[in-house]
């Protein structure tokens, strides 16, 4: 309730970014009601048929499915992905980091190191060939991305727990004894919360964009299933004839990444204590 007496006094560009989040995960959610074909069905064996000619909302893709029943589906398997993605990042980087911050000594520097070697390959890069060798399953998919999107959230777990960790109530917490595990949870994580939701937001972008390329190069989401980026992929031959049908679940991804940073641009604006210009 906080939250949303909060956001009610938030800028338009905020409340158009939510808008349009809340829009995306009602159709991810909804897909099956909401979409008037299966995920898979062909309607017409002819590639790229305008709406007029199929009586479909957006037209028809390069196998004659229906392009806005492949849009929603693709909605529910990118964002559905990206979030467990996300979480598990984000649950492996922020124990790890924290950890890390308050044990200190020889485990820090472990755990830095390794962080280290594998933020030195390049993230698209290091995917491709891990991808390759194990397979793009959707399980390998979503761990594959969580442990490389885990060292982002552990650089900026890390250094906001090292802060934290010297402060007078988390000393006085050692001293009576407390746990580690009792320190991380009620001392560290409440204190580190607010920039780590502002984090979680930017890596949700990140992710989102990242399966959408994955799936752009082959080794993402795996057809039949519907995934934006594989959609871009399979329908960019269509732009030779000068059909858009590549343009809508790019513009889709586009729109979703937009929406989420006005959230986030102003979570940062609020928790810092500016005020919205708008």
């Amino acid at each position: 309730m906080l939250f949303l007496k909060e956001f009610a006094k938030a800028g338009w560009p905020a409340k158009i970014g939510m808008a349009v989040i809340l829009v995306y995960l009602f159709c991810a959610i909804f897909a099956p009601l909401i979409a008037p074909y299966a995920e898979t069905e062909v309607i017409i064996t002819s590639p790229w048929v305008s709406a007029e000619e199929s009586g479909t909302l957006l037209g028809l893709d390069q196998l004659g499915r229906d392009l806005w029943t492949r849009v929603l589906y693709g909605a529910r398997n990118t964002i559905t992905i990206a979030i467990v993605i996300t979480l598990l990042a984000f649950f492996i980087g922020m124990a790890a980091g924290f950890f890390a911050a308050v044990v200190g000594g020889l485990t820090d520097q472990l755990l830095s190191r390794i962080v280290d070697i594998i933020m030195a390959f390049p993230t698209l890069f290091f995917a491709l060939i891990v991808l390759s060798i194990l397979g793009t399953s959707v399980p390998v998919l979503i761990v594959v991305i969580a442990i490389l999107d885990s060292t982002r959230v552990f650089r900026i777990s890390r250094a906001l727990a090292m802060d934290i960790s010297v402060m007078d109530y988390v000393e006085v917490a050692k001293l009576r004894g407390e746990g580690l595990w009792w320190i991380m949870r009620r001392e560290v994580l409440p204190n580190a919360l607010t920039p780590l939701i502002a984090e979680f937001g930017l890596r949700f972008c990140f992710v989102f964009l990242f399966i959408s390329a994955l799936s752009f190069l082959g080794l993402g989401i795996q057809p039949p299933a519907a995934d934006w980026g594989s959609m871009v992929r399979e329908n960019a031959a269509a732009i030779t004839y000068g059909i858009m049908t590549p343009l809508v679940p790019a513009l889709a991804i586009a729109i979703l990444t937009i929406a989420v940073n006005l959230v986030v641009d102003w979570f940062l604006r609020k928790t810092s204590g500016l005020r919205d210009e708008v």
